[in-house]
């Protein structure tokens, strides 16, 4: 995440809560960044984190 209070984690790594707030308010960044947020939240609430897991960097 380049800003905010996550400034420096992955995005699989932010709060599923904080994706949802951007998405309540309907202001996902403009541009690739809001696209990877909004597919990162899909993926948190399809309970699907467990297949992104091994595709992390150490």
């Amino acid at each position: 995440m380049p800003f905010g209070k996550y400034k420096g984690r992955r995005l699989i790594d932010l709060p599923e809560e904080y994706l949802l707030w951007f998405a309540r308010k309907d202001e996902f960044p403009a541009g690739r960044l809001g696209e990877l947020m909004a597919i990162t939240l899909l993926i948190k609430t399809e309970g699907l984190t467990k297949l992104v897991q091994p595709l992390k960097r150490p």
